[in-house]
């Protein structure tokens, strides 16, 4: 298939190399004109504006937008409204509001514009191990894209089948990605994907703070333990039950250097924990450890602990958010 990319960040040109691997065409555009260039060297097809991409696309185009949530894919919606004509899809595969989603679709539809919203997980090492997706939209424009979502996804790789799933289920979640529901839907299933990313990592980073300060000088000196936090990381990563890709990043963090000092602790959240926050309250639905791990990302940013280190190179580990040194 020809998909037009808007966006060649970390993930973005990343999509479009792991379509092109597939046999896919991409035709990609940035304002950075470095990154098309990088992009071009891989076979992808780089223009100048949002005009020339629509024009190079055959009918109907789809062009998937991988730009930071807010300002940027607003614009870029906006502006490809005015370009694009009925039949086209617009898919936005960043971190995006799902109320925002809703409202776009409806913006659209007069159009005759289809919208799709990818909540997308996988970060930098999606091209080599493919991206987590969670699709909201129409079904049949979906299942219209899906050669596109099917050469993203992870697919079915050496995971085995969970017991008692049933032949008839839909098989793409065993591939790594689902149609969630309609518009919205993507982007929420994604959110609070995200929000339960924040409860996991603060209890890693909680219990490696625990292990670390059992040599503290406020404990009886019988009771100080010297603990290997680098042996306790690879210990768990094998046959642990708590063992997951969280604790390998944290592994090979500790590895590299087991005082994480190059890291700050000063740990950001981009949206997604508080959108879920949210959620909850609109559900009444009780989330006590989401919510203390969002307020601890936010104490992290007036006094840091080891832990908010480990924080710090876990989202480094996964989505390349690097943090200020101290």
């Amino acid at each position: 298939m020809q998909i037009g990319i808007v966006g060649l960040g970390r993930m973005g040109g990343n999509i479009a190399r792991r379509l092109m691997l597939a046999g896919h065409v991409a035709k990609v555009f940035d304002r950075n004109v470095a990154a098309v260039a990088d992009l071009e060297q891989d076979g992808a097809k780089g223009v100048a504006s949002l005009e020339e991409l629509v024009a190079s696309l055959e009918s109907p185009r789809a062009v998937w937008i991988m730009l930071p949530a807010g300002e940027p894919t607003e614009t870029a919606i906006s502006q490809l409204a005015e370009l694009l004509g009925s039949g086209d899809v617009i898919i936005d595969g960043g971190n995006t509001f799902y109320k925002d989603d809703v409202r776009r679709a409806a913006d659209l539809a007069p159009r005759g514009i289809h919208y799709v919203d990818v909540g997308t997980s996988g970060g930098v090492w999606g091209l080599e191990r493919g991206y987590c997706m969670m699709i909201g939209g129409e079904a049949e424009i979906v299942d219209r894209l899906d050669p596109i979502f099917d050469a993203l996804a992870p697919g079915y790789g050496t995971i085995a089948r969970t017991p008692g799933r049933e032949e008839g289920c839909d098989h793409r979640a065993e591939k790594g990605y689902i149609h969630a529901g309609p518009v919205g839907a993507g982007h929420f299933v994604k959110m609070i994907h995200n929000g339960i990313e924040y409860g996991l990592m603060a209890a890693y980073a909680e219990g490696f703070d625990i292990l670390r300060n059992k040599s503290s000088e406020r404990l009886p000196s019988e009771e100080r333990f010297d603990l290997n936090l680098t042996d306790i990381a690879e210990v768990w990563r094998r046959g642990s039950v708590i063992s997951s890709w969280l604790l390998d990043l944290s592994a090979t963090a500790l590895a590299e250097n087991q005082e994480l000092s190059q890291y700050s602790g000063k740990v950001n959240d981009s949206g997604e924990g508080r959108w879920t926050i949210d959620a909850a309250l609109e559900e009444a639905v009780p989330a006590y450890v989401l919510s203390a791990a969002l307020y601890a990302r936010f104490r992290s940013r007036s006094d840091n602990t080891f832990g908010e280190k480990l924080l710090s190179a876990m989202r480094n580990g996964f989505g390349g958010h690097v943090e200020m040194p101290q």
